[in-house]
């Protein structure tokens, strides 16, 4: 299968900190789920910003192929002012027709009139969902997903997983996770950055 992140000698820190990365090299195939492990602090979300570039490194190199990202807060990642769908209609471009969205919100068991609605008028585990639904829409060929199932009950979060993993022949996936158990059952590989 053929590469879509490529990771080579990394090395970043934040101004006089101890580096997080050091020689970092990582790389994630078409087809396969990757997972990072650690706790708060150890540079899970960090490698994200690297890997979209909103972070430069230090030293090394990184180069992946189209991508889009699950965030652990969509909160954040959305508009106040505007709907849903408005919003996920600018970043996949204007034209999004019923029958590519539809189907993608009865999989990840979101009601579809949610999308008319503002971010503040949907709970965490609906924003999230529309999160998701944002990302698969734009056909990434990487896509990485931070913590994208920590605000929904048990049924649904393996619901989405499932969806998911039923992508990855189509894509590769890095994922960052706080649950071992979650990681042992969905992932090629767990990278623990303990350990980096």
């Amino acid at each position: 299968m053929s590469s879509v992140l490529d990771i080579k000698n990394l090395t970043f820190s934040y101004a006089d900190n101890p580096p997080l990365y050091n020689d970092f090299s990582l790389q994630v195939k078409k087809g396969e789920l990757v997972c990072l492990l650690g706790a708060s602090g150890s540079g899970k979300s960090t490698l994200f910003e690297l890997i979209c570039g909103n972070l430069k490194p230090r030293k090394g190199s990184i180069s992946h192929k189209k991508l889009a990202q699950i965030y652990q807060d969509p909160y954040s990642s959305f508009h106040p002012t505007y709907s849903i769908l408005s919003q996920i209609k600018d970043i996949t471009g204007g034209e999004l027709k019923d029958e590519e969205y539809l189907p993608l919100c009865a999989k990840l068991s979101l009601n579809e009139n949610l999308l008319h609605e503002k971010p503040h008028k949907l709970s965490g585990g609906e924003l999230q969902r529309c999160s998701t639904l944002r990302a698969l829409l734009l056909k990434p060929e990487l896509l990485l997903a931070d913590e994208p199932t920590s605000a929904l009950d048990n049924i649904t979060q393996l619901d989405v997983l499932n969806h998911l993993l039923g992508m990855l022949e189509n894509c590769g996936i890095l994922l960052i996770t706080h649950d071992r158990t979650l990681a042992k059952w969905c992932s090629d590989r767990i990278i623990s950055l303990e350990s980096v």
